[in-house]
């Protein structure tokens, strides 16, 4: 397959997947900084443009994957999908439900394959999770608490309160609507660090028989990497979730089972949830999987991480509300 990549900053960790990935044969990636793209095409190889309607408009592509900043990212998926493209578009889908739902009433127009890169519903514990929930196996879900915790691993990205929502806890929130739907309350509270070193904040969400707890914090020293989890309370025992990764999402993941019986730990598939997420969008375009990742299935993930990321510019005394 050959591969458009827009966008040079979080676009390294999809370019370390795609070098690896022995069904893409070709990479062209699209950046505006000279310098960028002469790291990645030394790094990976890959073709480098600075033209971005050409690379959109250019038919020879399998899939134009979307790297660049969320508010730019509605325009150029509407522009790709109307020349005739499938699109991946890194997360989160858009900075506006108008920019969203355009996205979606584009993608059913013209029938192309769209995809949102919610990589974390490819992490195995998350699929036990859903699993658990769904068949109830230790019982009624009553609290589930998720916390991330990261270094500023990603050029471009500063993850202060202006970006953290949508930028890091909007997976966490797509996990947690897609176990409880929405909310019946929210609350938010969250602190800046200093210039240049992120941000932190935890989020609250209420209803009628269980409640969730989401803290992300960007405010790790950069050899800190990636860590977190999150813990699952059940009627009838727990499920306890850690993990360590790099920039692209890969490293160390554990999950384990508490009951009455006694501690179990629940052994995992090694796979990065980004090279899964791609492995699926590719397995899509040959027909060979159907599209668990359209825009249409992040929308109330969005709805919930913007009214969040709105709760985060209101005075104090009003966050609860």
């Amino acid at each position: 397959m050959k591969i458009a990549l827009l966008g040079t900053g979080f676009g390294q960790a999809h370019a370390a997947v795609y070098a690896q990935h022995p069904d893409v044969d070709e990479v062209v990636v699209f950046g505006r900084t000279r310098e960028k793209l002469a790291k990645i095409s030394e790094q990976f190889g890959f073709t480098t443009t600075a033209d971005l309607d050409a690379v959109i408009t250019d038919r020879s592509m399998d899939l134009i994957d979307i790297c660049l900043p969320t508010r730019l990212h509605a325009d150029v998926a509407v522009q790709a999908m109307q020349a005739g493209q499938d699109v991946l578009i890194e997360l989160p889908l858009a900075n506006t439900l108008d920019d969203a739902r355009r996205i979606i009433e584009v993608q059913q127009a013209t029938r192309r394959q769209a995809f949102v890169d919610m990589f974390s519903r490819f992490t195995p514990a998350h699929q036990y999770l859903r699993d658990a929930v769904t068949d109830r196996r230790y019982g009624a879900l009553l609290l589930i608490e998720s916390e991330g915790r990261t270094a500023l691993l990603w050029p471009g990205y500063d993850l202060t309160l202006q970006t953290l929502a949508l930028d890091m806890m909007h997976t966490d929130l797509d996990l947690v609507t897609g176990l409880l739907g929405r909310p019946d309350t929210v609350q938010v509270t969250g602190i800046d660090g200093p210039v240049g070193r992120g941000s932190a904040a935890t989020v609250l969400l209420g209803y009628t028989d269980a409640y969730a707890r989401i803290s992300s914090s960007a405010l790790m020293p950069q050899p800190y990497g990636m860590r977190g989890g999150w813990r699952a309370t059940f009627t009838d025992g727990a499920l306890e979730y850690t993990m360590t990764a790099g920039f692209t999402g890969q490293g160390q993941a554990s999950l384990a089972e508490h009951t009455a019986q006694g501690e179990r730990p629940i052994e995992l598939a090694d796979t990065s949830p980004y090279a899964a997420m791609i492995d699926h969008v590719l397995a899509c375009l040959t027909g060979a999987a159907d599209n668990r990742i359209e825009p249409a299935s992040a929308l109330l993930a969005l709805e919930l991480t913007l009214d969040v990321h709105g709760r985060r510019t209101r005075p104090a005394s009003h966050l609860g509300e």
